[in-house]
């Protein structure tokens, strides 16, 4: 690891001081693009989704139980797959410790796949989360929003995501995260979503990273999570999966 200069206590704090003037500015910078996600018009949601659940079949309504937002996390999961995606999973292993908070903020959350229910309770099981998760199998969801693309999209290499045309990806998933919110009539509307590197915020292992002198210590590996594994498959050598800018 290249060592940076070796200064005063003094000279540190100076440098450190003019970081934090620029730290401030991105965090005030945040707090605007906060208030213009908020400010982002809404959509209704027309279609009728039920979803194949642990305790049977549920609406997309029903996935809110008492409160009026809901978050959705497009989990890589495709029909065929044995195992979920590697980063995905990298992702929901921060799940289960947020969910009691956010449901203190009239919030729901549950994940929802592709693949049959079956295989999403034994993976679960596997990794040991708790977090609602849900098959979407039967349905047109994951086409709808964004993250899961036809055959004819897939052999030509054209795919809409992340509100433009993507041809670098293999496959026919991908990630993403989507906002709902329910009025007092019923009415659902869809508020937010966000693809690829936007669910880096929700990557709370990335912002500690990110503090270090390392970083994340990316740059030499094939592509940015090569070094992520399922968390029962570390030391068990590289595992090759296709990135997503």
């Amino acid at each position: 690891m290249p060592r940076q200069p070796v200064v005063s206590h003094q000279e540190w704090t100076d440098a450190r001081r003019d970081l934090l003037r620029r730290e401030k500015e991105f965090t005030r910078l945040r707090d605007e693009i906060v208030e213009a996600r908020r400010a982002l018009p809404w959509e209704r949601v027309e279609t009728d989704y039920i979803f194949d659940g642990p305790s049977g079949p549920q609406s997309l309504s029903d996935l809110f139980g008492e409160a009026s937002q809901l978050i959705v996390y497009h989990f890589m999961f495709g029909p065929d797959w044995d195992e979920g995606c590697i980063s995905c999973s990298f992702l929901a292993d921060h799940f289960n410790p947020i969910t009691i908070h956010i449901e203190q903020r009239d919030t729901a959350f549950a994940a929802i796949s592709r693949a049959p229910l079956d295989l999403l309770e034994s993976y679960r099981e596997r990794m040991g989360w708790s977090f609602r998760w849900l098959s979407s199998n039967a349905n047109s969801f994951n086409f709808d929003y964004g993250v899961s693309f036809s055959d004819d999209e897939v052999e030509a290499s054209r795919r809409e995501y992340n509100y433009a045309l993507q041809s670098q990806f293999d496959g026919g998933e991908a990630p993403g995260l989507s906002v709902f919110c329910k009025d007092e009539t019923g009415d659902i509307f869809h508020t937010y979503s966000t693809y690829a590197r936007g669910l880096e915020d929700f990557i709370g292992t990335y912002r500690f990273l990110d503090v270090l002198p390392k970083g994340r210590d990316e740059a030499d590996l094939p592509w940015g999570m090569a070094w992520v594994r399922r968390h029962d498959q570390y030391n068990a050598g590289l595992v090759e999966i296709a990135g997503i800018d």
